[in-house]
């Protein structure tokens, strides 16, 4: 009887909370989530507002189901660039001339040392902040996160037998790229795209809490938490719920990376 993967299990349903409160949102909240109602604002919770409402008389539940929209909106963007990005230049690192992957690596460490989140705000203060604009940001500074991965996959499959064989029998780099080296890397790509997406979604809430990120009147977690810092001692529940959503959203992928990585690790699998 196999072991239940407890963090795969977890991190699991908790991505799958925030997914289906993004796809609720599409088709019902409570109330219109950006809708002002002075007559409402800083209401405590209620049967008529279950979580409150903000300074502007906002719902509480409303925003954060739109948010949490926004949120995987840009998660799933910027990791996209950054996997699509960064794995062909990894393995093209790993399969060509060695002067090409020193250079494709040092340039790669480069970027990798420049802190993502100030990469962003020059992003914001250079091209005006906006979704785009943070999307953008995030998927470059994650780049090389998924350069190194698939550079050092690819090498481990190059070394396999099969791959050998592949090359004696004349197969075109090409070939070994898309039928042996994808396939077996695609595992370890999928626990850093977890990972990454981690690491998007506190990174757009960071971007939106410093005025960089989302604009309004579009929902944001990261914004939420800024409005709400005017009100810390008086109504600290504003800044309690979306906290705690990004809180659980950050867990939930992180949990999902580690169940992914106890579920793909040690052994690639052969696809020949």
């Amino acid at each position: 009887m196999s072991r239940v993967n407890v963090s795969l299990v977890v991190g699991g349903v908790l991505v799958g909370l925030v997914v289906a409160s993004a796809l609720l949102s599409f088709v019902w909240t409570p109330y219109d989530a950006v809708q002002v109602d002075p007559a409402t604002r800083i209401a405590p919770p209620s049967a008529a507002h279950w979580l409150g409402t903000d300074t502007f008389g906002r719902d509480v539940v409303s925003m954060l189901l739109v948010g949490a929209r926004t949120t995987l909106f840009v998660g799933v963007v910027a990791v996209g660039v950054a996997a699509v990005a960064g794995t062909p230049i990894g393995v093209l690192a790993a399969m060509g001339p060695q002067w090409l992957g020193e250079l494709v690596m040092r340039t790669n460490d480069l970027v990798l040392a420049f802190p993502a989140l100030l990469l962003a705000v020059m992003f914001g203060a250079v091209f005006g902040p906006s979704t785009l604009t943070a999307m953008v940001a995030i998927g470059i500074a994650t780049i090389p996160s998924f350069a190194r991965l698939a550079r050092s996959g690819t090498m481990q499959v190059l070394a396999t037998e099969y791959v050998l064989a592949a090359r004696a029998a004349g197969r075109t780099r090409t070939a070994i790229a898309t039928r042996h080296v994808l396939p077996n890397i695609a595992g370890l790509l999928l626990v850093q795209a977890s990972v990454s997406f981690a690491i998007a979604v506190l990174a757009e809430a960071a971007l939106s809490f410093l005025g960089f990120g989302t604009r309004p009147p579009t929902p944001s977690w990261g914004r939420m938490l800024q409005e709400a810092q005017q009100l810390i001692y008086s109504t600290p529940e504003l800044a309690l719920w979306p906290g705690l959503a990004i809180a659980l959203a950050v867990l939930g992928f992180n949990l999902l990376g580690d169940g992914l990585r106890d579920r793909f690790d040690p052994r690639l699998v052969d696809h020949r």
